[in-house]
């Protein structure tokens, strides 16, 4: 995709530079979420440091896009808003991983999207949230929130706290169905099941442990102390995991990651995952090909 076409297309998804209409035009909008993506292909480059080298990809955190709005920093895995980097576009259905913070009292205005799964999983501070399906409600350290904007929904987000900034990550999954009603749900995990093996936050089936989505996904955050090791067995054949490092050190197999370095792995049963200090990271394993 060319930069014009992608910001062209990529606009109603941003939030930020979108004026707020009817859901009727959401609905009926041309600007197109969810297109056909290769498999792998002209988005993702094999990582000199390991030795799988024909299927895994680095992103080391510095290399990430940025945008500083004063009251909002943003950090970009893949190409998103004015951010465009052909070779990261997308992680097979994973589209979106912001890393964010906002300021005290800011936030997103009334914004709309379509067909995509949005996640939203806070890291420190109360971030609040309000929608057209009629939903309000506040997130923070330990929740999960979900939104599957279907065939078009508008929400709202802010930093309800006065004295101090909320720091969230921003996902975007390709759903694996079209036009969907729009649903919310968020859950609040217990943050000790997470210490020392890795806690499902999120899955394809609503009987499953954590929200679920209208995709073959599954998500695991692990916080774990210095030398505990464990093995992540992929949950169904074609997908692939990204693993993002909120904080510490860690080793997948025989590649090292920083604190928010990525890490996307495909083609493979099963990897080794190990903390070289106490760390806190987050596995998305997803269909490569939507």
């Amino acid at each position: 995709m060319k930069r014009n076409e992608f910001i062209r297309k990529g606009i109603l998804g941003t939030g930020l530079f979108v004026a707020a209409g009817s859901l009727a035009a959401i609905a009926d909008n041309n600007i197109d979420e969810l297109q056909k993506l290769d498999i792998l292909g002209f988005n993702h480059i094999p990582t000199t440091n390991s030795n799988q080298m024909a299927n895994s990809v680095l992103h080391k955190a510095d290399t990430r896009g940025e945008a500083n709005h004063g009251w909002l920093n943003s950090r970009h895995t893949f190409s998103f808003a004015h951010y465009y980097n052909p070779d990261r576009m997308h992680f097979g259905a994973l589209r979106v991983l912001n890393d964010d913070r906002v300021q005290s009292g800011m936030g997103f205005g009334k914004h709309p999207h379509d067909n995509m799964e949005i996640i939203s999983i806070p890291l420190e501070g109360d971030l609040e949230h309000q929608d057209s399906m009629g939903n309000t409600a506040v997130i923070r350290k330990g929740d999960i929130q979900v939104m599957s904007a279907g065939r078009g929904i508008f929400h709202q987000e802010y930093n309800r706290n006065k004295d101090s900034e909320v720091k969230f990550l921003q996902i975007w999954v390709f759903p694996n169905k079209r036009d969907v009603q729009p649903r919310y749900d968020q859950l609040t995990m217990n943050l000790d099941d997470r210490h020392n093996k890795l806690q499902q936050i999120l899955s394809p089936s609503a009987d499953d442990a954590g929200v679920w989505i209208h995709q073959d996904a599954w998500f695991h955050i692990g916080h774990f102390d210095k030398g505990i090791k464990t093995d992540y067995t992929l949950r169904k054949s074609g997908n692939g995991v990204y693993v993002f490092v909120l904080k510490g050190d860690v080793t997948v197999n025989e590649t090292t990651l920083n604190t928010r370095d990525g890490f996307g792995i495909w083609d493979t049963e099963q990897f080794s995952i190990t903390a070289d200090s106490e760390a806190e990271f987050l596995l998305m394993e997803v269909p490569m090909a939507v």
